[in-house]
């Protein structure tokens, strides 16, 4: 197991091929070493706008379920990052005065609140991570759609599995 989420273990001997048995060490290794530099970039954004890494947390918690429709209202937010409620609103707080996160009324019922990317907060994480972007889009043009399904599909295996065993310790 290695302090990044990622484990490498569970391989019977002689019931994978070793090429097989390579390219797991290789695909965990390379996860592992993608998940510490991402770690490294979102705590130099961090740092240079004070905010702590559980905020980074919340960002991105926001901005997906934003980007997938689903804006979530505090109590997900404090679920998917593993905060009390008064935690989670005294992060919200934080958030909001820092112009990160805005509270919204959206639904017919006006106690619903959603939470969304702050403009101010926008415009901060678009200054620092655009450079990246042709970077990304770089290395995404040398595979053909195809092969972006199959990366896509697996990726999401890897972060469900993931996310279920992060539960399942919540859960203990």
């Amino acid at each position: 197991m290695t302090g990044d989420g990622f484990c490498n273990t569970g391989i019977v001997e002689g019931t994978e091929t070793g090429e097989r048995q390579r390219l797991r060490t290789e695909l965990v290794d390379l996860l592992n070493a993608y998940s510490s530099e991402a770690q490294h970039i979102g705590h130099a954004f961090a740092g240079r706008h004070r905010l702590h890494a559980t905020d980074m947390h919340a960002l991105l918690a926001v901005m997906h379920a934003e980007r997938r429709g689903e804006p979530l209202t505090p109590g997900r937010l404090g679920e998917q990052i593993g905060l009390s409620s008064g935690a989670t609103t005294a992060l919200i707080d934080r958030l909001e005065r820092g112009g990160h996160l805005r509270r919204s009324r959206e639904s017919a019922d006006r106690r619903v609140v959603h939470l969304r990317y702050g403009e101010a907060g926008m415009a901060l994480a678009l200054a620092f991570f655009t450079p990246m972007a042709p970077r990304t889009d770089a290395v995404m043009e040398q595979f053909g759609t195809d092969e972006l399904l199959v990366v896509e599909r697996f990726l999401q295996g890897m972060l469900g599995t993931l996310v279920t065993y992060r539960d399942e310790l919540r859960d203990r």
